[in-house]
């Protein structure tokens, strides 16, 4: 796989209720942690989406857990899409430790565009691939 430069990185404050009683945060916590990732990546890249009528869902996600976080750690989730088909896009996102930049877990999903309405997948739109590949400085629509 190829080096994954991340332009998009989000600070998380983390929350007392995160912490198990192990001392580390509990591994469901990550997830909600790539869904705020995932969140502001959006708001960043496709403002002014009619996020009432259309949308993303996750069909596949899957994380591998490297390292524990504490309490007392700084984190961050960034976030990158890594391919681009016609109804999907592929996102990696990892948390990483902001003081030491170790790579605490790495998630790898396959997103698709959603239209609420009609309950049904649908294409992306020219102008959602045009802004992810500009945002992402590279042309990511597969072949």
């Amino acid at each position: 796989m190829e080096e994954i430069v991340f332009h998009h990185t989000l600070p998380i404050q983390l929350r007392f209720n995160d912490v198990d009683k192990f001392g580390h945060v509990n591994n469901t916590v990550y997830f909600s942690f790539y869904d705020l990732g995932k969140t502001e990546y959006f708001a960043s890249v496709c403002p002014g989406v009619d996020w009432e009528k259309m949308g993303i869902v996750v069909v596949h996600i899957e994380a591998d857990f490297v390292k524990q976080i504490f309490a007392s750690d700084h984190i961050a989730v960034q976030t990158a899409v890594s391919k681009i088909g016609t109804k999907s896009f592929h996102l990696i996102q990892r948390v990483i430790d902001t003081t030491t930049n170790e790579i605490k877990c790495i998630c790898k999903s396959v997103m698709v565009t959603f239209d609420l309405e009609k309950h049904e997948s649908i294409p992306l739109t020219k102008e959602w691939i045009e802004a992810i590949c500009k945002y992402e400085r590279r042309d990511l629509r597969k072949e």
